[in-house]
């Protein structure tokens, strides 16, 4: 499949920001002090990853199906109350308000970019891509929210 430039530019920059994504989970991966927390981040790179190589696919001018395993990802755990003491728990919180600042950014980013593309195969891969990033946001608020770490009001 023959990519417009606009289309290999947005790619290109989507990928760039998979590749921050990741490098951002996994420094936090490493300065969680809850081992949940930690756990978390370490599924979302591994998630990041893959969004990477399907943008790669995409840049390659192949589209990717989504979904077309069949399987359906497990529903992940919900979060439990922190044991971390209220300085570690407050730094886990800061470590989860910058990454939930990026999965909002990169959501919007993804939203965007899918209106620009012309086959249909694209546009799916790239919102299956943006609902994961999604997940991930709801993954990081609901930690926060039960653990204080987020004024939702």
């Amino acid at each position: 499949m023959q990519l417009t430039q606009k289309e290999t530019s947005l790619l290109k920059d989507l990928h760039s920001q998979e590749k921050l994504c990741v490098q951002k989970y996994q420094e936090a991966a490493q300065r969680a002090h809850d081992p949940q927390l930690t756990q978390i981040f370490n599924e979302i790179v591994t998630e990041e990853q893959n969004h990477g190589k399907t943008l790669q696919q995409m840049q390659d001018g192949i589209a990717p199906m989504p979904g077309q395993s069949g399987q359906q990802k497990p529903q992940p755990p919900k979060p439990q109350k922190s044991q971390c003491d209220e300085q570690q728990k407050q730094q886990d919180g800061m470590l989860c308000q910058d990454l939930l600042a990026t999965e909002k950014f990169v959501s919007g980013t993804y939203n965007t970019s899918l209106f620009e593309f012309r086959d249909t195969g694209m546009r799916d891969a790239l919102n299956h891509i943006q609902k994961e990033e999604q997940e991930h946001g709801k993954r990081l608020f609901d930690y926060m929210m039960v653990n204080g770490l987020y004024q939702a009001s």
